[in-house]
């Protein structure tokens, strides 16, 4: 890969604390190979190495790669026809979902994630057809996806070994319905099993066929307590001790997860990883709104992360994360986009501002409230952190991946931006994916000039259009019969699955978080 210089009129190497950033202005990035070599003045690095390509003319910011640390799927579960609800009866309306062609439904969201600056996503699949096979076949379809558009991808297989629909055992949630009903689910529920220990052996198989791939990176994802037997999270933990691989959670999401945690085993979902010897710098925590302070103390004293997914906690009515409370404690924070944002994409300028608007608390003290540049960080280096690919990715130093995006200055500046605001906060605040210009991946430029060099964007969406444009077929006509069937069970299960007096999540408990 040959060598270039990319330049910018500012430059943001990394956050180094929550109000300041490391700047360069006009600045550029020397990379060689897809590694970072060099960053400094202009002027100085192309006096340096002459005739090496300069990317970027200049009028640019040019930061790291954004990393969207918590993804599952392409089109979002409302364009599949299921619309928001909270979280425990929206599992039973995916049930409806079209069939939709791995590889196309992959590239629909990774045009949306590029066009707006992610260069790294992690990506959580789950609800492939068993057996093991078939989902090898899947995986290796989503991930082909990505290399074709040339993103970065941290890439888990959810694990899931009981209470798949409902907070309780398959086959006694199943006796709570009509016969007739159960007899259609239990085989729809049971597509979706496979013996434990064939988790691994998909793992295996993906770390095997991908292992000379350098943007690949392949983890673990016990999908959440719920969903894993006490045996699963002992071979989560002993896999990942073997492979020195992360792995990421979803973990008290709502408060009937709260109440789960305590039924299951008479202490809190947190308390239960700790004994289980999960928590640490390699375990990551999906959403985790229903955290207590001793919950939040523990995860800061083990160092273990927790990824916000701001836009979802609120679309199913999960709750509002204690971000300030984590952040006082240190706490490290990626920021993930789940399903889908606020505007039923994948967009991280919107979800930065989500998440810097969301928090500010009432008060004075500034001390209380999200800073740009934290947030920045989040999307950045705090997301990389997340991933298989460490620090390696989520900043401009030398040695590190030259993941980088440029967001052009004029678009975010035009027709007045005061000398006083600052770059950081310009780009979080008022940066617009269409000021996305040019998106780099381990040095190679995979977007530019709002276009994908590697693959043709419109041809494939209209593939996509196309197949969708089908009637449902009788499987699917089948599958929406039976979610909407369920639904009124759900409700029932869930009514009274709460205390009577459940504790309020910390954000709530909290004058100041």
């Amino acid at each position: 890969m040959p060598s270039s210089l990319v330049r910018g009129r500012y430059v943001i190497a990394r956050v180094l604390d929550r109000d300041t950033a490391e700047i360069i202005e006009d600045g550029a990035v020397l990379q060689r190979d897809g590694t970072i070599v060099e960053v400094g003045r202009f002027a100085e690095l192309s006096a340096r190495h002459p005739g090496v390509e300069v990317v970027g003319d200049g009028r640019h910011v040019v930061l790291p790669g954004f990393v969207n640390a918590h993804h599952h799927v392409g089109l979002t579960p409302l364009q599949l026809g299921s619309p928001d609800m909270p979280l425990e009866l929206w599992f039973g309306t995916r049930l409806a979902a079209r069939s939709v062609d791995l590889r196309l439904d992959t590239l629909y969201s990774a045009f949306e994630m590029v066009e707006s600056g992610i260069t790294t996503v992690q990506h959580l699949q789950g609800r492939i057809p068993a057996p093991v096979d078939n989902i090898i076949r899947g995986a290796t379809e989503t991930l082909r996806a990505y290399q074709a558009i040339g993103m970065r991808v941290s890439y888990a297989y959810m694990l899931r070994d009981q209470n798949r629909l409902a907070y309780e055992a398959d086959e006694a949630f199943l006796a709570r319905l009509p016969r007739d009903l159960a007899a259609q689910l239990g085989p729809m529920i049971a597509s979706q099993a496979i013996p434990l220990e064939d988790n691994f052996v998909l793992f295996e198989a993906l770390r095997e066929a991908f292992r000379d791939e350098p943007r690949v990176g392949i983890q673990l994802a016990p999908a959440n307590l719920h969903w894993c037997s006490d045996a699963a999270l002992e071979r989560v933990r002993q896999a990942c001790a073997q492979h020195g691989v992360p792995f990421h959670m979803h973990l008290l999401e709502t408060q009937y997860q709260k109440a789960y945690a305590e039924k299951r085993a008479g202490i809190g979902a947190v308390r239960q990883l700790e004994r289980a010897g999960l928590l640490g710098p390699h375990c990551t925590l999906g959403h985790g709104v229903w955290m207590s302070e001793e919950d939040i103390e523990l995860v800061a004293r083990t160092g273990t992360r927790v990824c916000h997914n701001c836009s979802s906690n609120l679309r199913l009515r999960s709750g509002v994360a204690a971000l300030n409370a984590w952040e006082k404690r240190g706490v490290r924070v990626a920021i993930g986009i789940d399903e889908a944002g606020l505007n039923d994409d994948r967009d991280m300028l919107v979800e930065m501002r989500m998440v810097l608007r969301q928090h500010r608390v009432p008060g004075m003290d500034e001390r209380d409230v999200p800073t740009p540049c934290q947030v920045l960080r989040m999307a950045t280096e705090h997301g990389a952190g997340t991933t298989a690919f460490g620090d390696t990715i989520g900043r401009l130093g030398p040695g590190c991946a030259a993941d980088m995006v440029l967001v052009d200055w004029d678009r975010l500046a035009f027709p007045y931006l005061d000398r006083d605001v600052g770059v950081v906060e310009a780009v979080v605040q008022r940066a617009k994916a269409e000021g996305v210009d040019t998106v780099m991946v381990q040095g190679e430029v995979i977007y530019a000039g709002r276009r994908f060099t590697r693959i043709d964007k419109e041809a494939a969406l209209a593939e996509l259009a196309a197949l969708l444009a089908r009637p449902l077929t009788p499987e699917e006509e089948r599958r929406r019969e039976v979610s909407r069937g369920v639904l009124p069970y759900l409700r029932d299960f869930y009514r009274d699955y709460l205390p009577d007096r459940p504790a309020a999540p910390f954000y709530v408990t909290s004058a100041r978080q």
